[in-house]
């Protein structure tokens, strides 16, 4: 039997996830709808969060573990008063507060959360314990702890305060690994209060932004209205934030080979650089010692 998923699709597609679907569901749904064989996601989305979702297919997956580790930016509303059992609107109440802090107090503790900090992420989260998701052990009502882990608040700052509706706006700039449920229940703990988010949507995730995006619904109607095809982003869009190569026919044809090539008339770079062959990506590269060595070798 012909398989379903049989097309060979290289590229982007930069959604905006709507609410109410995990990010993996969002994947498959496009997946199917494009019939590429190979398909990944870069930063997972829980279900009620909502924004940027790279989207990765055929050759395009091969980069998901070097950019999945770039910062991310959200926008999120805390509401004091309520603690839910999974930080966010999805859960049930758990604690309440009569207290509710001035906007002047929530100014004055930004500063504690900013640089490196530790956090417990939530056990309502995709952490495995065991072997198990901490969520599903959660819903089982099994008893675990999660170790805190260190992340990264490059940017954290206080849009506006609804002091009626006791409703924080704050929008945060944070490494990978950092849970936004946790960073707004630990502020609203911070102010003798407590809280959980009502809204969460990720503005951008690494050089991808809500301007590159696409609504899931319109892209379902770009596809069925071109038959299944759809112009998605090139591979090569990521080489706008990576030191590119432009590499001479011989060594292309090395690297294609899995083959190191001689780095000494070849400028110096750090880290991992993209080479290049008539602007087509090759591969990415790395110095070992006085070579040059493919990591990645594409097929474009």
């Amino acid at each position: 039997m012909k398989s379903h998923y049989n097309k060979d699709i290289n590229g982007w597609i930069i959604l905006d996830k709507p609410q109410g679907i995990s990010s993996n569901q969002a994947l498959r749904k496009i997946q199917y709808l494009l019939h590429a064989k190979k398909a990944g996601h870069i930063g997972t989305l829980d279900p009620f969060a909502t924004g940027v979702l790279p989207l990765a297919f055929g050759e395009a997956t091969k980069l998901i573990p070097y950019l999945e580790k770039d910062t991310k930016t959200y926008e999120f509303t805390l509401k004091f008063g309520q603690a839910t059992t999974t930080d966010d609107i999805e859960g049930e109440i758990c604690q309440t507060s009569s207290y509710l802090p001035s906007e002047a107090e929530i100014t004055a503790i930004i500063p504690q959360f900013m640089g490196e900090i530790f956090q417990t992420p939530p056990k309502y989260s995709a952490i495995h314990i065991d072997g198990e998701r901490a969520y599903q052990l959660a819903r089982q009502g099994t008893e675990f702890s999660i170790p805190p882990r260190q992340v990264v608040i490059s940017k954290l700052e206080l849009l506006q305060y609804q002091s009626s509706e006791a409703c924080a706006d704050f929008r945060v700039t944070c490494s990978k690994g950092t849970y936004v449920r946790t960073l707004g229940h630990d502020i609203a703990q911070k102010l003798n209060s407590c809280g959980h988010l009502t809204a969460l949507r990720r503005t951008q995730n690494g050089f991808f932004k809500l301007s590159d995006t696409i609504l899931l619904d319109n892209l379902k109607n770009m596809i069925y209205k071109t038959d299944g095809e759809f112009p998605i982003l090139p591979v090569e869009t990521f080489l706008c934030d990576i030191t590119v190569i432009a590499l001479t026919a011989e060594d292309s044809s090395k690297l294609k080979k899995g083959q190191a090539i001689d780095s000494n008339q070849y400028y110096n770079f750090k880290g991992i650089a993209a080479a290049c062959y008539r602007n087509k990506l090759i591969a990415l590269i790395a110095h070992q010692e006085n070579r040059l060595v493919p990591i990645r070798v594409f097929n474009l």
